[in-house]
């Protein structure tokens, strides 16, 4: 069975993949577990009618499960776990971890005030991160193993790296050794190397953002 996926297609290049975290996270998810699937990349700056009808809000991810189609990352991976090889479950203990990076970066990669506080809340989640990553001694947030937990947060980092990297100039201190482990890790992967998007296609999708 081959799963039909819409995803955003990149700015400016609507035949290339685009650079959704959320959509890279359902990639992620459909490689790791090996599911096949056909993918369908969307315009979301000029949005078709067939894909307006299949997700009214003109959001993406949207997988067909059952000639349904169904929207949100979450909810899609959850459905994907009734593919049992290799469960990607996270224990609950787990479950949260670094989930605060994400808003912390976006409000420190929009921030024009250097004194707003955002730099430094950013800091402090990383720090979270990599407390934990030495405590529970494993290469992956639950351990030797990566799980749906490290599949969402591994893309909002290749976000954070390369949007903070471009507008900022600014990276991730080179104390968090075990961060940079982390990051060393996700990305190397064969299915993470394969569903990324093109680097200048994530600085294209901030640009917006950022001079909003």
């Amino acid at each position: 069975m081959t799963l039909e996926i819409c995803v955003k297609a990149a700015a400016g290049a609507p035949e290339i993949l685009g650079d959704c975290p959320f959509c890279h996270r359902v990639l992620l998810t459909l490689e790791e577990k090996k599911i096949p699937y056909k993918l369908h990349l969307v315009n979301l700056s000029d949005k078709p009618q067939w894909f307006l009808d299949i997700s009214p809000e003109g959001k993406v991810p949207v997988v067909k499960f059952d000639d349904k189609w169904v929207p949100d990352s979450e909810v899609i991976v959850g459905i994907l776990e009734k593919f049992p090889e290799p469960s990607l479950i996270t224990p609950p203990e787990f479950a949260s971890v670094g989930s605060k990076i994400f808003p912390t970066f976006f409000k420190f990669v929009k921030s024009k005030d250097s004194n707003d506080g955002s730099e430094q809340a950013l800091l402090e989640e990383l720090k979270a991160l990599n407390e934990h990553l030495e405590k529970n001694g494993g290469l992956f947030i639950a351990g030797e193993k990566i799980t749906a937990v490290d599949l969402s947060l591994a893309p909002k980092l290749y976000h954070l790296k390369i949007a903070l990297g471009h507008f900022k100039k600014w990276s991730v201190p080179e104390s968090l050794t075990h961060v940079h482990s982390y990051i060393k890790a996700t990305f190397g992967r064969e299915s993470f190397e394969k569903t990324k998007a093109a680097e200048q296609y994530v600085i294209a999708g901030w640009e917006p953002k950022v001079n909003a």
